[in-house]
Parts: C-alpha cells; sequence; structure tokens
C-alpha cells in the first residue's frame, strides 16, 4: 500500500510501503474511513522535535476491523471502531485510575495516514459502534480519536464546572475542542483567546461567550480587566510554547487550574513562581481512551459536530499540501480522505 512518510524537516511523501500485519496476537487490522493531520505532527515536520527517519506519520483514526489476532476478544471483523493515540490494555492499575495514557503496557499509534493500519492492544484500545455510522458521522468520529479527547482532558483537567468561568489559551484545533467541552460541561462564561478571524467565529460557533485577541503580557492585563482583576478558576492551555503557559498562569486566580495539553516545548517554571502562585497543574497526554464511549455517543446522537474543525479536506495522496497548509496556518486541521 501507499502510506505518508516524513524523510525530514519540510518533506513529506505518500510513498510504497509494506502493508501491515498482525505482529502479536492482541493487534487487529483496520481499514481506516478517514485520517488527518495533527498539529502535533507539525513538530517534527519542522524540525523542532527530532525524529527518526524515516518516519511512518498519523495517529488519529477510524474504520472497519479487517483481521484481528487470535487473542482479541471484544473487537470483531467488521465492526466500526475508534481508537486513541495512546494503546492500552485498558485492564492495568494506570488505565483503571482512568489514565490510559500512562498505561503499563502504553504504545503510541503510529502510520494512520495510509489506507490501512496495525492497532497494537486491540480490546483495550478500540471502542466499536453498534451499527455502522452513516458517512456524514466519519469526519465527527475522525475528531473524537484525538483532537476532541485531547481537548475534553483540557478541561477536565482545568476543573471546569457548570456555570464557572474559562480561558482557551491557543485556537488550534485541541484549543477549539476545549471550547467545545468546557460549552458541554456547562461553563457559564468561555473566553476564547484567538487572533484568528475563521478561528474567533468557529469557537463562538462552538460556546465561546467573548474573544480576546492580545497575547502575552496585554492578553493577561485584557482578561483581568474582563474578570475585575481576579482571574479565572479554569485555564486550557493548548499551545505547549514558553507565552502560551505564561498567559496560562498570569490568568488563573489562586485556587484556579491550569490543564495543560499542549505538548510543551521551552517550557520551564521557577519554583518560587509556582509556590506563591498557588495554582493546580494537571495535564499531560490525554487520557482518550476514558471519554471515548461518552464522546462517541455525543457525537453519535447529533449532541456535537467536533469533525466542524476540519477546514481543509485533500485526498491522502495529497498529503504534503495538507501539511504545508497547517504550517502556513491557512488550516486549522486537515482532513485526508481515502
Amino acid at each position: 500500500m501507499y502510506a505518508t512518510v516524513l524523510h525530514g524537516p519540510g518533506d513529506i511523501r505518500y510513498e510504497q510501503v509494506e502493508d501491515p500485519k498482525i505482529r502479536a496476537p492482541t493487534d487487529a487490522i483496520i481499514q481506516l474511513s478517514a485520517t488527518c493531520i495533527c498539529g502535533s505532527d507539525l513538530w517534527p515536520y519542522r524540525g523542532i522535535q527530532a525524529s527518526e527517519q524515516p518516519m511512518h506519520m498519523g495517529h488519529e483514526y477510524c474504520g472497519v476491523v479487517i483481521e484481528v489476532g487470535s487473542e482479541v476478544r471484544t473487537i470483531k471483523p467488521g465492526q466500526f471502531v475508534v481508537g486513541s493515540f495512546c494503546l492500552s490494555d485498558n485492564t492495568c492499575p494506570h488505565c483503571e485510575f482512568g489514565f490510559q495514557s500512562s498505561c503499563m503496557q502504553r504504545e503510541f499509534m503510529s502510520g494512520a495516514q495510509a489506507p490501512y493500519a496495525r492497532v497494537a492492544l486491540a480490546d483495550g484500545t478500540l471502542v466499536a459502534t453498534q451499527e455502522m455510522p452513516d458517512a456524514d458521522m466519519v469526519q465527527h468520529m475522525l475528531a473524537v480519536s484525538d483532537v476532541l479527547g485531547t481537548g475534553w482532558y483540557g478541561a477536565v483537567a482545568a476543573g471546569v464546572r457548570e456555570g464557572g468561568t474559562v480561558v482557551v489559551v491557543g485556537d488550534g484545533a485541541v484549543g477549539l475542542m476545549g471550547v467545545l467541552a468546557a460549552s458541554q460541561m456547562g461553563a457559564g462564561r468561555i473566553i476564547a483567546m484567538s487572533r484568528h478571524p475563521s478561528r474567533q467565529a468557529l469557537a463562538r460557533e462552538f460556546g465561546a461567550t467573548e474573544i480576546v485577541e492580545e497575547r502575552g503580557e496585554e492578553g493577561i492585563a485584557r482578561v483581568m480587566e474582563l474578570t475585575n482583576g481576579i482571574g479565572v478558576e479554569s485555564v486550557v492551555e493548548a499551545v505547549g510554547m514558553e507565552q502560551s503557559m505564561s498567559q496560562a498562569m498570569g490568568i488563573c486566580r489562586p485556587g484556579g487550574s491550569i490543564g495543560y495539553v499542549g505538548v510543551p516545548h521551552g517550557v520551564s517554571f521557577d519554583g518560587q513562581q509556582l509556590f506563591f502562585r498557588q495554582q493546580r497543574m494537571m495535564g499531560g497526554p490525554a487520557p482518550v481512551r476514558r471519554f471515548l464511549p461518552d464522546l462517541m455517543q455525543r457525537v453519535l446522537d447529533g449532541k456535537i459536530q467536533p469533525g466542524k474543525v476540519f477546514d481543509l479536506v485533500l485526498p491522502i495522496d495529497q498529503v504534503a499540501e495538507g501539511y504545508k497548509a497547517m504550517d502556513d496556518r491557512r488550516a486549522i486541521k486537515t482532513m485526508l480522505t481515502l
């Protein structure tokens, strides 16, 4: 088959590779219904994150099971499934505690920007629907696989509560999903920090009540002005840069919580600063598997449409253009059709 392979910074190719095969009795092979490019894929694409070359790309996926290993019990060929970017057994102590992204057998998904993919730990990782979803549901199910689950975790980690006030730092796909999550959780006031009109419009559609365009110290000052100098109780940090984390800490009130789901790059903390700010911080790789059944059902019930975050749709053989469009910020998130 053909698949997406990164050969170096800026060098994405759709080229012939070996078909995926069952390697362990707990594996499954799926035929993808659609796939996409993640914002975190841009780190190795830009050369900011070191990676071994060549690197098979893609960790967001949904599709139909076509083969399972001999020890797979709950997943069957012919089922439509959604899985997480963290592959987990869903039975270890960390999984049972709700942190499948720290599973004791954890693997990270790769190679999903392709027509077929191998999924390890299939029983613990994949969640099947009772019936085959309609074609127009696929984009929303795909969004559940990672970006919605990550935004949702950001809101959970930030302690979003009904009637509360939330700020979302970052207007990429994860940040926008953080807005959607906060809205679903009943937040009374959701401030999205964004300076891009198209992203602002989608943030408002997802539930943002206010937009703050300023960044850095000006952004902090604006949020403090909007909250009468108090700050907010919940902040979702969805970027992972020094400025965005400083911004999150600058607007979080004492006793408030920061849910950080942007992969940190160049972020550092001062112990004195952490001590006297009295802020809770929770984040890391999202345990998407914890949320999959609920989020999939919300999609199927028509309560949410997270797939609207895909503002560019391309055939998979044009994947290089999809990466470039996201790198140039001409697209929030690219979906690849097969």
